[in-house]
């Protein structure tokens, strides 16, 4: 599988298995865990992303129990998140959801997130969302402190909008190596109002969060979207969810989708969306359809 540089340390695979779902399988033992590791392994798939809040604060924990005696840790990148405090497990007290920034939050997430995944490193730490009351001189500097312990190989965000990225990246002496950001044939709009060209212009990957809509793009008020991607998919002889994260995998600015789904069949069939080479006209075809107009 084609690999992208992040950055000097760090390349990951064109595509990357997402694990916000992981607690919501039925079956959340450590062998089935593993299984979906492996079908991952198998395609090539060797990024996994995580944050410290999905699953209510569990799925690092259950993604740290499938990696226990096995030699799967150093065959796979691992990106986790943090940030994000919501009064649900171990911030139950919490009176509100908010977002933490400070040096302590980002210290006590990282050693957190290492101790449930039982891992000694994590590749890349993301920002999960851009914080209104960050000082970016206290965050930048724990960032870096991160890195400099060990514990943290690389650092990026989550969310942020070409604002936030420079604001954050003046604090700090680590150069930030990715922006996961919501991009599908649904969630477009990041191609046109500066959030693709601004990491484009600076050679940054971008991470694609819910290529797929969450699942939303195969509701019946898409169903004219949905029939363009059969129609393509008939061609190539896939799915039109293939077609979808095909579309983005066209672009040139180096995006990696982020898959998520507890289906072992449906993982097993995830890279064929690298098969798929779309043209010019076919992409513009796609996107017709998701403007719900002719272009201008």
């Amino acid at each position: 599988m084609e690999r992208i540089k992040i950055s000097s340390s760090l390349t990951m695979s064109r595509l990357v298995y997402g694990m916000w779902r992981l607690s919501d399988d039925e079956d959340t033992s450590p062998n089935h865990v593993r299984n979906k590791i492996a079908s991952c392994l198998d395609q090539g798939i060797t990024s996994f992303d995580q944050a410290d809040i999905y699953g209510g604060y569990e799925a690092e924990e259950i993604l740290g129990n499938a990696l226990k005696s096995s030699n799967l840790r150093q065959k796979m990148e691992i990106v986790t998140k943090c940030d994000i405090v919501a009064p649900v497990g171990r911030y139950e007290s919490a009176r509100v959801k908010y977002y933490d920034t400070s040096r302590d939050h980002i210290l006590n997430s990282v050693d957190s997130s290492l101790k449930l995944m039982g891992i000694d490193y994590i590749d890349l730490l993301l920002l999960h969302r851009p914080d209104p009351l960050m000082n970016h001189f206290e965050t930048g500097a724990a960032l870096d402190e991160v890195i400099a312990s060990g514990k943290v190989r690389n650092v990026g965000v989550s969310n942020f909008k070409p604002w936030d990225w420079n604001l954050l990246q003046t604090g700090m002496k680590n150069k930030l190596v990715t922006n996961q950001i919501e991009l599908s044939v649904l969630a477009h709009d990041g191609f046109t109002n500066g959030d693709v060209a601004f990491h484009q212009s600076n050679n940054t990957p971008i991470m694609a969060w819910s290529p797929l809509a969450g699942g939303d793009l195969f509701l019946k008020s898409n169903e004219k979207i949905v029939s363009q991607l059969e129609s393509i998919g008939k061609i190539f002889g896939v799915e039109p969810g293939t077609i979808a994260v095909a579309w983005l995998l066209a672009h040139p600015a180096n995006i990696l989708p982020v898959l998520g789904t507890n289906s072992l069949d449906r993982i097993g069939t995830i890279s064929k969306a690298l098969e798929v080479k779309l043209d010019r006209q076919t992409w513009f075809e796609i996107y017709t359809a998701a403007l719900g107009r002719e272009i201008a």
